[in-house]
């Protein structure tokens, strides 16, 4: 995600899109070490992508002459991760099926 596209983006999607790499993050860290993570490159983009929608909050706020984390705070509630998911790129559905592949595994389908 390029910063150009962030600083587009209004407080609760920015916040919104922080939140759903926080979730994505965790899934390719699991899928990392159960072997299912084809391309390890993907967890060093979304922390610099985290790392960007983080620093945009932090302008926004003391642009505003907010506290730190005070836009978190209050998009944080709104946040729905079922449709996070549904909304998410193709790219981010493609480790939906992670988990197939540890059942199919313990099955003995694979």
């Amino acid at each position: 995600m390029k910063i150009a596209d962030i600083r587009k983006l209004e407080d609760r999607q920015l916040v919104h899109e922080e939140l759903r790499l926080d979730r994505e993050i965790i899934h390719a860290r699991f899928a990392l070490k159960t072997g299912q993570l084809e391309d390890t490159s993907t967890l060093g983009k979304m922390r610099r992508d985290i790392a960007r929608l983080r620093t945009v909050q932090r302008e926004r706020e003391r642009t505003a002459g907010l506290a730190t984390d005070t836009l978190r705070e209050r998009h944080r509630a709104s946040y729905d991760p079922k449709a996070a998911a549904a909304a998410a790129p193709a790219e981010a559905q493609s480790a939906k099926g992670f988990l197939k592949g540890i059942v199919d595994k313990v099955k003995g389908k694979e």
